[in-house]
This record gives structure tokens, sequence and C-alpha cells, in this order.
């Protein structure tokens, strides 16, 4: 499935770490990668990013809250949900002052933590914050580039570059309307005659196609735009 999020699972009981990755990658939107230790798991976001991190409290080599203290030292920016075992606000407000977004209590409902870990993505995609992967390139939305995986190379986009490849990016591969994307990136009503959203497309494409006339990942609909991750 295109558009799975990478999810990183820290938590050194083997058996429920294991469970929980295979019950997340059932519903086909996640792909987890797993820890058993801090150590671990700091090495792992530092080489890589993840679209959302789980980590538990009690880790064999280090507090999980240190965990999360250590990755925002780091420059790690994806959201962060604490697994604890104490049900208590006190315990519930060191994970959140470690730089946490959200902590869930054990035993939990599958149900319930897949609901936390999509709002906290979908907020997470809201912010300047976000970090995207669209074919080969990785588009940091803060800093308005994108990073060539294979080439390493850098390029940089102009705000409306932007704003249109993160509007396309959250309509999760659904067509764009042409009169939506003017309205919510440009400001325009579709009434008003302009080839700019066109302009801006045609250059995209210069950056992100390897053949621009023939584009496979920023691709023209009837009546719109689609973009294909």
């Amino acid at each position: 499935m295109t558009n799975s999020r990478r999810i990183l699972i820290v938590e050194d009981d083997e058996p429920f770490r294991r469970m929980l990755g295979k019950q997340l990658r059932l519903h086909e939107e996640f792909v987890s990668i797993e820890a058993d230790t801090g150590v671990k798991a700091l090495e792992l976001a530092k080489a890589d990013y993840f679209d959302i991190i789980i980590v538990d409290v009690g880790l064999p080599d280090m507090d999980g809250r240190e965990v999360c203290r250590l990755m925002r030292r780091n420059g790690v920016t994806s959201p962060i949900i604490m697994l604890t075992g104490a049900d208590t606000d006190a315990d519930a407000i060191l994970g959140l002052d470690a730089g946490a977004n959200d902590y869930v209590t054990k035993p939990f409902r599958i149900g319930v933590l897949l609901a936390r870990l999509r709002a906290q993505i979908r907020q997470h995609e809201r912010s300047d914050e976000a970090v995207f992967t669209i074919g080969s390139f990785t588009f940091q939305t803060r800093n308005k580039f994108l990073l060539n995986e294979e080439t390493n190379q850098k390029i940089r986009l102009t705000d409306k570059e932007a704003a249109i490849l993160k509007y396309l990016y959250r309509a999760h591969g659904r067509v764009v309307d042409r009169a939506v994307l003017l309205g919510q990136v440009f400001g325009y009503s579709a009434a008003v005659e302009t080839h700019t959203l066109e302009t801006h497309i045609y250059r995209l494409r210069q950056k992100i196609e390897r053949d621009p006339s023939n584009a496979e990942i920023l691709v023209t609909e009837p009546g719109g735009y689609r973009l294909v991750v």
C-alpha cells in the first residue's frame, strides 16, 4: 500500500512488541520498525525518519522519558506516544514534560491506540514540522526543500511550490480540483483567468520528475491534479 506510515515501536517486552507490530501492520497503514532498548531507538531515530514513535516508559537501559527527551534534543520532531503502566496524572505530566505528545496506559484496546496514532499524525501533518516522503524525495515542510534520497541533492522550493505539494500530499492520492488549489494556495476565485497554477506545476515537475513531459509523481487528472506517493 502506498503512503504507509513508518512507525517506530520502542518496547523491551518482545511478545508484546511483536504483537503490537503485527496488529498495526494488519491495518495496512503502518510499516513498523522495532527497538528493544533506548540506545537502539535513538540510533534508529537519528538515522531515519518515522511518522510516529511509540516509547514504553520502562526500558531496560534507560527511562523511556529520557529517550523522548534525548530524541527531542537530537532534533526529532515526529509525534511521540508514551506507553505507561501507571495511570496517574504525575506520570503523564512527566512524559509530556519530556516532549511526548500523548500517553496511553496499559492495558489498552488496539482501537484506542490507533485512534491516538491517527490523531497525532493528522495534527503533525498540519504543522510546519512535518516531513513527507514523495517518490524518492523527502519533503521538509519547515525548510521548504526536497532531499533526493538517491543522489542526496537538496532542491529548494518557493513558498507556493511547497504549499502545492503539502496540499496535494494531504489529499492522500485523491484528485484535487484545480479551483480548490487556486483558492487554497493562491486565494484566487475559479472565475479568475490565470495560468499561475499551471506555471507552478510546470516548475515543480522540472524539479521532481525524471521526465517532466511524462509526469509520474505530480500527475494531471480531469479537472485537477494528483500526487502519486
